[in-house]
């Protein structure tokens, strides 16, 4: 019966952390960026030479008009890494231009705040 009930509790808990890894978006965006879910919108990052654009949506895949939204990317790889402050720009957009075009591979962390304060970190 003990086996029974310990075998029980490891497949339920195995199921929950994969539902919970399945959270995070890593679906393509509208714009062929990867999308990530951050502060109560799903942000799709681009990289295209020293530009970041990221472009916001709800749940639905609407856009999210990028006005009261501060976003800062930290990018990296190996020793090599540089802050990039993105602008609000037409509707759902946000864009910056990095000192030097990231390295190919180059991990990015946006560091995104809403309009109502709250805070959050995806990573691309």
């Amino acid at each position: 019966m003990r086996t029974i009930l310990l075998a029980a509790l490891a497949a339920a808990s195995l199921s929950t952390g994969a539902l919970a890894q399945s959270h995070g978006h890593s679906d393509q965006g509208a714009h062929g960026g990867r999308m990530q879910d951050v502060v109560g919108v799903h942000a799709e990052l681009l990289v295209s030479d020293r530009t970041l654009t990221v472009h916001l949506y709800d749940e639905a895949g609407k856009p999210v008009p990028s006005a009261g939204y501060t976003v800062s990317a930290l990018v990296g790889s190996g020793q090599a890494r540089q802050v990039v402050q993105l602008a609000p720009g037409a509707e759902n957009t946000l864009a910056g231009t990095a000192p030097t075009a990231p390295a190919r591979g180059a991990s990015v962390t946006l560091q995104v705040k809403n309009p109502a304060g709250r805070s959050g970190q995806a990573r691309y």
